[in-house]
């Protein structure tokens, strides 16, 4: 069998995303606009790789993106800020994907790298299971039996918010308001918010795949959420509420809005998205009768490196600080930071 051979790929588009599209265990974060959306907003080096056959077809892809930081290291992650964009395709495409970036990982001097994969790949490399994300089967064309599945402590607090006047939006109108709940919420987290630049240069480039909801209690948003299509899959990739209106649950409402529209495109799978196990966000969705799915995070490590973790002693202090900024302040001085972490 012939080596397969490696092109790196200045502008994917078309022909990778038909092949993407026909690959087992794909996600919406594999398609080709992401390279432009990383180099718009992130300003990161993107480096699309394809394994070919000697007939020029594609045999497997695999999407990278190089980070480099002084305070928290050097990085080739598919994909960072994301929870998937591993490689995909055959065996022998995918191996040699991977020893293609290793190898330039080694000659680069970079410290760590990812591939943050949906599935499990055949590859000989240290894998972490730090994550998992949490999916919830979707009847067909059905809320109502949805909602007679969930406990009945969640079903009231999904009809809460409208009892309290609460109603749910959707659209491109959504996406400023959604970052004002988000980027408060991410500072009283005491973690940088990504920039509303991100959201528009989303909701401009994939205007029916990216869905922004948001909850609103008369004019003030109070909840909001952003996630991504593909398949017949929906993930809720963000999502935040405003701590002060916790007793109404807005977040909840918010949830189940989004399910009901998941449902209604003929979707079968609610994706909550990445999280701990055991932690409070893992609780949240395990709430709704959704079950773990492991994450697979192959990585290649040079000594002791590995990504950054808001449990990490040497950054303690930052989140205690950063909790205590005003909203303004801290929507300025967060996305250069949060570039930096993968």
């Amino acid at each position: 069998m012939s080596t397969p051979r490696i092109t790196v790929e200045a502008e994917a588009g078309q022909e990778w995303d038909d092949f993407v599209r026909r690959q087992p265990g794909w996600t919406h974060f594999h398609l080709s606009a992401w390279q432009q959306v990383i180099r718009r907003v992130w300003r990161h080096d993107t480096i699309y790789l394809a394994a070919r056959h000697p007939d020029g077809s594609v045999s497997a892809i695999l999407p990278l993106v190089r980070i480099r930081s002084p305070l928290f290291g050097h990085f080739l992650c598919s994909l960072p800020f994301v929870n998937y964009g591993g490689p995909l395709g055959d065996e022998a495409g995918v191996r040699a994907l991977a020893a293609h970036a290793t190898t330039l990982a080694a000659s680069t001097g970079v410290d760590l790298t990812e591939f943050r994969s949906y599935q499990p790949l055949p590859l000989e490399l240290p894998v972490s299971h730090r994550k998992v994300t949490v999916v919830l089967d979707l009847p067909a064309q059905d809320p109502a039996s949805l909602l007679k599945r969930l406990d009945a402590k969640v079903r009231n607090q999904v009809r809460r918010p409208a009892k309290e006047g609460v109603r749910f939006e959707f659209g491109r109108a959504q996406v400023a308001p959604f970052f004002a709940v988000f980027s408060e919420h991410m500072r009283d987290l005491g973690t940088p918010t990504q920039p509303l630049q991100l959201f528009e240069t989303l909701a401009d480039t994939f205007p029916d795949d990216c869905w922004f909801g948001c909850a609103w209690l008369g004019d003030v948003p109070i909840a909001g959420g952003c996630g991504f299509r593909w398949g017949t899959e929906f993930e809720m990739t963000w999502a935040s509420a405003l701590r002060a209106h916790a007793k109404l649950s807005p977040n909840m409402g918010l949830y189940w809005a989004f399910m009901e529209r998941a449902i209604a495109d003929g979707l079968t799978l609610f994706n909550f998205g990445r999280c701990s196990v055991d932690s409070g966000t893992h609780r949240f969705k395990r709430q709704w009768g959704s079950r773990d799915v492991p994450l697979w995070w192959y990585q290649a490590a040079r000594g002791l490196a590995k990504t950054p973790s808001p449990d990490d002693s040497r950054f303690a202090l930052g989140p205690k600080i950063w909790r205590h900024l005003p909203v303004a302040v801290a929507n300025r001085l967060g996305p250069p930071i949060v570039r930096l972490i993968p």
